[in-house]
């Protein structure tokens, strides 16, 4: 690594150590005893019913600090967030239990439980082998009413307006309820995918000369549509059965005008590109699991999902000179996926010891990602109907199909040390076999061990330590395997895959601090992280051609990565305004690996900069009125060092103003009025914030440093206007 990147890192290193102790003494200096131990906290119905709160989403949007809690880990995975099988974490829980999910778990659905079925809420801020789940930050446990008999209603309607005019309608309904030992979930919604993208892009050559310009209007008719039902059985008071089951459906079509005016010429000369892309999407999941309670406290867990994804499609593009002209087709790609799994595990806990459990548990999955791709190109040469009527071009690894099957075994010791401090271990050993054919014919075996350390002290009912250590392994994305598309650059239509793809693997460190401020004021939290990863995943040059330059996502190294999230939710009660929330979050990041590819360190996506999020909510119970404002931001503009994201490729490179935090300001205003009824206002991208980046091309490899042109890109969706009405019978 170059001296310089070198004195680099270790100023990053040695800022992000400080800034860690700072926030540990800071918030050891403004913690305050108290004589209770418990570190539950409990939010009865009764707490909420001022609000007349309809689903368990209105419920939780009163407790300060709830985003925290939800986020879970908060902390990014290192490429994409994949999970593997069905993992054994979850941040919500219904009457302590996990749903029978992975697509259909617990977080989306909290607007389908009413709040008239909630008994209280808890916010549990430890680990234990009573839980359904390991925790290792906090979770939420909606606790439900218990009835013999009882049903109702949720409904909601309202549309979103968005900036080109268009108007598009919103709904959902939920029918939940009770009768005897069965309790049941039917659910269904529809929303808009709709977006009208405008966007315009400035190409300069390397002398700084206009090279063109390239306007473009996208429309994406996109509409959402979710059935989900959830059943849960309890034949004795030791037995549970649990059936979950999914349907989606968003097909996504979409078209494109793009203007093309090129400077390069005696005189101008326009071109018009019209894209028509007709796509379907669907998805579905069944699941269930069994419990059993042995009367010495014994348990015996069997759960099960199967799935299924299916994407597919086709671009078509014409070329003409003008609107209306006569057009040529010099483009048609095709692209289809089915990706399903299959995963089933079982698990036995008992108590080993006074405050000690242990989990032994086996997980087996089957996992197939279907891939096709076909391209067909204006050039000489025999047609094809099923290529659009043009040539068909031959692109390598463009028909696969990837099976994994794995099995982890994993043994969980937790150990209640006392009543403030429990420290969780658990050993996990997976072993794999990924099988790759059809253009491609290749199988891989693999084998990985995988401990977790789990610490967590409670300094006293407010204040808590938590820390661990853990060796993740990453899911792979099966569709790197073979050819793809490349729907980030309009001059490349194809990405070539990779099937010697392997799993990174990252030691992950995590100190985390969280104080509960007296008499439910508020959440301080900070976080510290240090990630150590081996086998991290970027482009990788596959080229056959040193003319035709190619790269593919492979391994390329071993990387480092740093980061702070400081975050406070606190009630203005010392402003007089105890029904009033204001959140801040900072999140610092600093992440680095040297890149052979392009022979230098550069940072690591999903890594960036950092970013801030500022927020207030207002509640006023004697007026039935609730209204706020969310904004966030990333920290850096394009371009260079002191841009937030980057992106190497072979041959090019691209700026961010954005990373995974996106510019957003969000105005929301909601009452309870006529009819009872919960009539909502909101505005999301109020500021009509646009979406930029930079791209640097360059002549042959991009480490030779022969730069060619620049292209800067910003686009806009506008704001858009929603209104919802929602009610219980």
């Amino acid at each position: 690594m170059p001296a310089g990147s070198i004195f680099m890192f270790a100023k990053a290193r040695s800022a992000f150590i400080k800034a860690a102790f700072f926030s540990l003494f800071s918030t050891f200096a403004t913690a305050q005893d108290t004589a209770e131990d418990e570190a539950t906290v409990t939010y009865p119905a009764s707490y909420f019913a001022q609000y007349g709160a309809v689903s368990v989403n209105d419920m939780l949007s009163r407790i300060p600090g709830i985003a925290l809690t939800l986020e879970g880990n908060q902390v990014p995975g290192f490429r994409n967030n994949n999970s593997r099988g069905l993992g054994n974490t979850s941040q919500i829980l219904v009457n302590g239990k996990r749903l029978a999910g992975k697509a259909n778990e617990a977080s989306s659905q909290l607007d389908r439980f009413t709040a008239d079925q909630v008994d209280y809420i808890e916010i549990v801020r430890g680990t234990s082998g009573e839980l359904d789940v390991r925790n290792s930050g906090q979770l939420v446990n909606i606790v439900l009413l218990e009835s013999l008999s009882s049903s109702s209603l949720s409904t909601e309607i309202g549309m979103t307006h968005f900036h080109d005019g268009t108007v598009k309608p919103l709904g959902s309904f939920s029918y939940s309820g009770q009768s005897s030992q069965l309790d049941y979930l039917l659910s269904a919604d529809v929303s808009s995918g709709y977006e009208f993208q405008e966007s315009f892009e400035t190409s300069l050559w390397a002398d700084r000369s206009l090279n063109e310009t390239r306007a473009f209007d996208r429309y994406r008719e996109q509409t959402n549509y979710r059935f989900n039902s959830n059943i849960v059985y309890q034949p004795t008071p030791a037995d549970r059965i649990a059936f979950n089951a999914l349907y989606a459906e968003s097909d996504p079509p979409s078209k494109l005008i793009r203007t093309i005016d090129e400077y390069q010429r005696t005189e101008i000369v326009t071109s018009i590109e019209r894209e028509h892309m007709p796509s379907t999407s669907d998805n579905w999941e069944f699941g269930g699991d069994f419990e059993h309670n042995f009367s010495n406290a014994d348990k015996f867990k069997l759960l099960f999902i199967v799935n299924e994804r299916n994407n597919n499609t086709t671009r078509e593009r014409f070329v003409s000179v003008a609107l209306g002209q006569p057009e040529t087709k010099d483009l048609f790609l095709d692209t289809g996926s089915r990706y399903r799994e299959r995963i089933g595990r079982t698990s036995y806990t008992w108590n080993t010891a006074d405050n000690q459990t242990l989990e032994f548990g086996l997980e087996g999955a089957q996992t197939i990602q279907n891939s096709s791709l076909r391209l067909g190109l204006n050039v000489p040469g025999d047609t094809s109907p099923e290529f659009g009527g043009l040539r068909p071009i031959d692109v390598p690894n463009a028909i696969s199909e990837v099976e994994e099957i794995r099995f982890e075994g994993s043994a969980i010791h937790n150990w209640q040390i006392n009543s403030r401090m429990s420290l969780e271990s658990s050993l996990l050993y997976e072993v794999s076999e990924i099988d790759q054919t059809g253009d491609v014919n290749k199988k891989r075996d693999f084998d990985f061990v995988k401990p977790k350390l789990d610490f967590q002290f409670d300094i006293n009912r407010s204040f808590q330590l938590r820390m661990s250590v853990e060796k993740d392994v990453s899911q792979l994305s099966f569709r790197d395997f073979s050819a793809g598309v490349n729907q980030q650059d309009d001059d490349q239509d194809t990405v070539a895959g990779n099937p010697e793809l392997e799993q990174e693997e990252t030691w992950r460190y995590n100190i985390n601090l969280d104080y509960r401020l007296p008499n439910d004021g508020g959440v301080l939290n900070s976080r510290f992280f240090y990630y150590d990863v081996s086998n991290s995943i970027g482009k990788v040059d596959v080229s056959t051609d040193p003319i035709n330059l190619i790269s593919a996502n492979g391994n390329v190294g071993d990387g480092e990565v740093f980061g702070l999230y400081l975050n406070a939710s606190i009630r203005l009660g010392f402003l007089n305004l105890p029904q009033a929330v204001f959140t801040a979050g900072l999140n610092l990041e600093d992440a680095h690996i040297y890149d052979p590819l392009i022979e230098k360190a550069r940072t690591i996506v999903p890594f960036d900069r950092g970013a801030y999020r500022l927020g207030f909510r207002h509640d006023i119970p004697s007026q039935s009125l609730s209204f706020g404002l969310n904004y966030q931001d990333g920290i850096g503009n394009m371009g260079g060092t002191g841009g937030n994201r980057v992106q190497y490729d072979i041959d090019n490179v691209r700026f961010f103003r954005a990373g995974k935090i996106r510019p957003n300001f969000v105005l929301f205003a909601e009452k309870i009025g006529f009819g009872n009824f919960t009539y909502r206002f909101e505005i999301n991208n109020a500021l009509d914030e646009d979406t930029c980046f930079e791209r640097k091309r360059y002549n042959g490899y991009l480490r030779d440093r022969d730069f060619r042109e620049i292209e800067t890109s910003c686009a806009s969706t506008g704001a858009q206007f929603v209104f919802k009405v929602k009610s219980v019978f």
